[in-house]
């Protein structure tokens, strides 16, 4: 199991070594440094409620042009941004559906913008003991930790800390 976790690890870090992410940037100045990095537009949206589930947070999909993220609305900032780095973690592996899933599989009406002929990569899961979900779990953790989040104040006080953690804005100390 260790050798098959350094593995993992190798690969992850050789992904973050190549866009050398800049420091102080907030998850949506990641988003923006990718798009330019990668040059295709990067577009972030909420989740429709009908995909968001018990275990359906987050979802990329991919066109010949650009990136759609889609993330459930209505958790802790902290919760929405480790969501949105695992699919960014999703597209910078390039992982396709694990099911063969495809344009015209996508649930009808859903991405009124996008046509389904359009969409080249639609990954939606519900399970994480694949590679692929490996990956991209330690990957989000990774981007999460490398600096793209914003050089914040650390909080004045224990209960401001508390507060930062699960997603609120501190109530005092700033």
């Amino acid at each position: 199991m260790p050798f098959r976790y350094r593995q993992l690890r190798r690969r992850c870090e050789a992904v973050l070594e190549e866009i050398r992410i800049p420091r102080s940037l907030s998850a949506e100045g990641f988003c923006a440094y990718l798009a330019e990095l990668r040059g295709r537009p990067l577009y972030l949206h909420p989740l429709p409620d009908g995909l968001a589930g018990p275990h359906a947070y987050g979802l990329w999909l991919g066109t010949g042009t650009d990136d759609h993220i889609f993330v459930a609305s209505g958790t802790s900032r902290p919760h929405w941004e480790h969501i949105l780095m695992h699919e960014i973690a999703h597209m910078l592996f390039n992982h396709h559906s694990l099911d063969g899933t495809d344009g015209d599989a996508l649930p009808a009406g859903l991405f009124a913008d996008i046509g389904p002929r359009t969409v080249q990569r639609y990954l939606s899961r519900a399970v994480y003991n694949t590679r692929q979900e490996q990956e991209a779990e330690l990957l989000a953790s990774l981007l999460r930790t490398a600096g793209h989040r914003g050089a914040e104040e650390p909080p004045a006080t224990p209960l401001g800390g508390l507060e930062v953690a699960f997603g609120f804005e501190p109530s005092c100390g700033r």
